[in-house]
């Protein structure tokens, strides 16, 4: 976490002094090919001229290195001044003049990059937080022979003619979206740092997004990522026009995936959306037959089988990405023939063991009631592209948990993890029921690895939905765990001490015959009131004590209850985009959370507690928890039992009722300590209107 949460500031020294082996890892990258005419730089335009490009970087350091490109130049290039910087706007000429650092190569100014090579700067100290915009300005005496670029930059860049490397300002430079000779941006990181490669065609590189908006879905993958405190960044070699078969705009996928894959720095895995171009340029002048549509469909698989082995050859994970809709472009006018290809293609893609994950961006922004077509809402207006929008959903549709996953950690928290309102939580979406809920949160849980779980469990709700009663037994059945909420989820501070204490008792008879002699003495009370007055609280902890009563805490929650409404609205309308949007809301409601708790612990006792989650077993409890477990265990979390977080003295008076006031929260812990917690996550604002 250290390098995300560097201050947005830049404080820049002298080069770096020599260092044991630093972590390099690509915080920012482009795909390099030979700009077209149109988009090149006339020579007199790049003739003792400065250029100044700004990037985006997904990963902060306080130690960089940019990499410069001449792989396309016919003769050496020479770069005489360079420098990094911090802009004072996106889209601006402008730099803050405290941050610009001269780069060096070697230790000397001037660097002469070979034809068809690439060139590290020295490291140099410069801070910049993760997500945090750097520009680079670069000196030509010469002009390049052949320039090496990316058109498709979707940012402002300027050329200025002289040497004005150090200008602080460039009035009167001339403003292009275009870069040039910049390959890559890598940050010293931490020993589990790691980068993701999303190589593709123009859906990659983000034609439909926003000028100076880094709103491509690369882009909003990485700030995804940034929301989970993985230190994972996030690299677009998209290419306008790629093809997997044929040069185009660029060269091929063949020809360039090693280069923009594997070379990388850190780099561990590759998210490859790739064909759409192949697919059109079929038939985009005139028809073929189906003996050559069947041919491209095998050449394209046979290409992806390509990448696959020589990505597993250099350790690398391919995660496919698949073709999304095109019908209704006029520029490749798609027909039926050309909707069945990308629908072999994709079914080949989503085949188990094609590919190590598959991403679903077709499903993510298809029309579901047309689905040869982009979904409205997500067309940029030329039904190929998506629009900002569309590029979110794509973001949302990559499994960022399990990719989280794939790098395993090891140094986060205990989570003890614990479920309220059983049986019956939240509306039932059509066709969904809650033993088929209960069943798919156990099969989860088993399948992560994590000790047999508590339900809390609500006699009453049973009664009121008596279809609900066998999903009792069968949690049991799944060997998960039942213990006390009270009949009717009574808040003591609301009740009388009597009529609480009568709803706890009345609850035993729902539970015990279902544990059979296993310990269900934990009770967790609604909202774990104590009661307004002492005599009312200690009254409540002495009756718990004599009952036998261990009180479950809560030290993590995310309101995952508030989910489930909009689920079934959305499910109700086939609502795909809805949903996904919820899905997403979810994951970073959780990853919020996780990130509160884990510094209130920090604060109110000084070290990692075992945490307590509460959740709740609604539908899409169901669906997203492989999801949630897998990125706990990405955060290095290790999942244990309530009676094991309870043995941490946190816990003590929880364990002991009779022996302390409150149960054990960090909201309490502060008060005691008289200390302020972290000011907490602030609940999403959609959950509301969404699918109304």
């Amino acid at each position: 976490m250290r390098l995300i949460l560097l201050a947005a500031a830049a404080l820049v020294t002298a080069p770096a002094a020599a260092q044991e082996a630093p972590h390099w890892v690509a915080s920012w990258g482009s795909a390099q090919q030979v700009p077209e005419p149109h988009n090149a730089l006339p020579d007199t335009a790049l003739t003792d001229a400065t250029l100044r490009q700004t990037v985006r970087l997904s990963l902060g350091g306080t130690q960089m290195r940019v990499r410069f490109s001449n792989i396309f130049g016919t003769a050496p290039l020479t770069i005489d001044a360079a420098a990094i910087a911090r802009p004072v706007a996106r889209g601006k000429p402008q730099i803050v003049p405290a941050t610009n650092v001269r780069l060096s190569f070697g230790g000397t100014p001037t660097v002469t990059i070979p034809a068809g090579a690439a060139y590290y700067s020295d490291p140099i100290r410069f801070d910049a937080a993760a997500g945090s915009d750097v520009t680079i300005s670069i000196h030509y005496p010469r002009p390049p022979a052949q320039q090496t670029g990316h058109p498709g930059s979707r940012a402002t860049s300027f050329v200025v003619p002289g040497n004005r490397v150090g200008d602080s300002d460039l009035p009167d430079a001339h403003a292009i979206t275009h870069w040039y000779q910049l390959s890559d941006i890598e940050v010293a990181a931490a020993p589990g740092a790691r980068a993701i490669v999303a190589i593709g065609d123009s859906i990659t590189d983000g034609n439909g997004a926003t000028t100076d908006g880094d709103n491509r879905w690369p882009d909003q993958l990485a700030a995804r990522l940034r929301a989970t405190g993985a230190e994972i960044g996030v690299v677009n070699a998209g290419i306008g026009g790629n093809r997997v078969l044929l040069d185009g705009l660029g060269p091929n996928l063949l020809a360039r995936f090693d280069r923009d894959t594997a070379a990388r720095s850190g780099a561990t895995d590759v998210i490859l959306l790739e064909g759409i171009n192949d697919l059109g340029t079929l038939t985009r002048d005139a028809p073929v037959s189906h003996a050559e549509h069947d041919a491209l469909v095998a050449n394209i698989i046979a290409g992806y089988r390509q990448v696959i082995a020589r990505a597993h050859a250099q350790g690398l994970r391919v995660w496919g990405g698949t073709v999304t809709p095109f019908v209704g472009n006029d520029y490749y006018h798609a027909d039926a023939d050309n909707e069945a290809d990308r629908q072999a293609i994709n079914a080949w893609i989503r085949t188990p063991g094609n590919f190590d994950g598959v991403i679903d961006f077709d499903a993510a922004i298809r029309d579901p009631a047309h689905p040869e077509r982009l979904l409205p809402a997500y067309d940029s207006g030329d039904h190929l592209h998506p629009s900002p929008a569309g590029y979110a959903a794509m973001a949302a549709a990559v499994p960022i948990e399990a990719m989280i996953a794939a790098g395993t950690r090891t140094d986060g928290p205990q989570i003890a993890i614990t479920f309220d309102d059983l049986p019956v939580h939240g509306p039932l979406p059509d066709g969904d029921s809650r033993i088929a809920i209960m069943a798919a949160i156990s099969t989860a849980l088993k399948d992560a690895g994590v000790p047999p779980t508590y339900g809390f469990t609500n006699g009453g709700f049973a009664e009121a939905e008596p279809a609900s009663i066998p999903a009792l037994a069968a949690w049991r059945a799944s060997g998960q765990l039942l213990a006390n909420h009270g009949w009717s989820h009574m808040n003591l501070n609301e009740n009388a001490l009597s009529a609480w204490q009568a709803d706890v008792l009345r609850n035993e008879p729902a539970i015990e015959p279902l544990m059979a002699g296993a310990d269900w003495h934990w009770l967790r009370y609604p909202y774990l009131a104590e009661g307004e007055t002492p005599a009312k609280w200690k009254a409540a902890r002495t009756f718990l004590a004599r009952h036998k009563y261990k009180v479950a805490s809560v030290t993590m929650s995310f309101g995952d209850y508030a989910w489930a409404a909009p689920y079934a609205r959305c499910v109700a309308k086939q609502d795909q985009a809805g949903i996904a949007t919820l899905e997403a809301s979810y994951m970073q409601a959780a990853a919020e959370a996780l990130a509160w708790s884990r510094a209130a612990s920090q604060t109110v006792a000084g070290r990692e507690i075992p945490l307590v989650l509460l959740m709740h077993v609604g539908a899409l409890d169901a669906k997203l928890l492989p999801r949630l477990l897998a990125f706990y265990r990405a955060q290095g979390a290790r999942f244990v039992s309530l009676a094991e977080a309870g043995q941490d003295a946190f816990y003590a008076g929880d364990i002991a009722p009779a022996k302390a006031r409150h149960p054990a929260t960090f909201a309490a812990a502060a008060q005691a300590k008289r200390v302020a917690l972290p000011p907490p996550p602030s609940p999403p604002a959609l959950l509301e209107s969404i699918c109304q």
